[in-house]
């Protein structure tokens, strides 16, 4: 099997979770430990998920990390408009963060599929998703 870190899935939720470090480093430090620290949990776990799983004996449990993956995106995307709402992010930050946002759950919508409906032997899974 190829590395996880060919996956595009992989590639670009690592560059969302260091933009979420970036982006929750201006936020007021009463919320170092409360709203800034749950975006980087739910931001790292993206790709971790996506690493842990790709380690896994099985396709399917493959799926079912890339999974917590696409659930731990929608939980960053929720805290991401909840700083919006809070006026911790300017407009073009929130909307170019949200679109990478979008952008990683296509790919990792994609990823889900392409495991779901590829032929391989349970512990080879695809290096690249289409997005």
């Amino acid at each position: 099997m190829r590395s996880y870190k060919e996956l595009d899935a992989w590639k670009l939720s690592m560059e969302l979770a260091k933009k979420i470090y970036e982006i929750t480093d201006t936020f007021p430090a009463r919320e170092i430990y409360g709203l800034s620290s749950q975006m980087q949990r739910a931001a790292v776990s993206v790709p971790s998920n996506i690493a842990e799983g790709s380690g896994r004996n099985s396709k399917k449990e493959f799926v079912q990390f890339i999974y917590l993956s696409r659930g731990s995106l929608l939980e960053l995307e929720t805290q991401l408009e909840l700083s919006k709402m809070l006026d911790y992010l300017h407009e073009e930050k929130y909307n170019n963060t949200a679109r990478l946002i979008a952008r990683v759950h296509k790919i990792i919508n994609g990823l889900i599929f392409s495991l779901k409906n590829s032929r391989t032997t349970d512990n080879q899974q695809p290096t690249t998703s289409k997005g």
